[in-house]
């Protein structure tokens, strides 16, 4: 497994060849990949890596009330949709399953493993008013557009409907402050983009000025639920 953590890292790492009981002069760097394409499957599973790894730690971070519930939230639903992304392109007769992957590089993360079966963060199972699936759903919805935005995904038919529901997640969450950035700031792309046909695709000036836009909301998002 530690080669799939140099690559979730970008290190580097020498071996041995066996020949030479640790002389310098007979370290050699091992390479994994013969092409782009091979660089491309390795850096994949190194992300996928990253990202299991950093559930397990967001997990264990939250049981010893490391991080308060809010955060927790945010970050372990931020965490499962890139995991989705991120197995996505793994994905393959070999490793049809997450679980296929860890048993695959022997990869022990049992608390990780509970939060991508259940798909959700723990605190909405413990949550009574409902307070912590809204934050999750914001959380889940602010990635995904800006993950469509990045793989130029911009006719208005593919971005509006979730943007409607950004701002209908953002009404229904008690805790935002009147004065949070992220309410106008939907508000007014909800105002440009109802005014498209929707086949109409965003201009790259106007997906650069929303991902910007979306990422500072996202931002501000983060430090209400901080401060919270």
């Amino acid at each position: 497994m530690a080669f799939l953590s140099d690559l979730a890292t970008g290190s580097t790492r020498s071996y041995d060849n066996g020949a030479g009981a640790g002389n310098p002069a007979l370290m050699e760097n091992v390479r994994l990949f013969k092409n782009s394409k091979e660089r491309d499957w390795y850096e994949n599973l190194g992300d996928l890596y990253a990202v299991v790894n950093s559930i397990e730690q967001l997990e264990k971070a939250y049981i010893r009330d490391c991080i308060t519930p809010k955060e927790y939230t945010a970050a372990c639903s931020r965490l499962l949709v890139q995991c989705k992304s991120s197995f996505k392109l793994i994905k393959s007769p070999e490793f049809e399953t997450i679980a296929a992957f860890m048993k695959r590089f022997k990869f022990d993360c049992p608390a990780a493993m509970d939060r991508i079966k259940d798909d959700s963060p723990i605190t909405i199972r413990e949550d009574k008013g409902n307070t912590s699936k809204s934050i999750a759903d914001i959380v889940a919805n602010f990635i995904t557009i800006m993950d469509k935005l990045k793989l130029q995904m911009k006719a208005v038919d593919e971005i509006l409907p979730d943007m409607r529901e950004l701002m209908d997640q953002m009404n229904n969450l008690s805790i935002l402050p009147s004065n949070y950035v992220g309410r106008p700031t939907v508000s007014k792309w909800l105002e440009t983009m109802s005014t498209m046909s929707a086949s109409s695709e965003l201009d790259d000036e106007q997906i650069r000025q929303l991902v910007f836009d979306l990422e500072s909301a996202y931002t501000a998002f983060q430090k209400v639920l901080h401060d919270a």
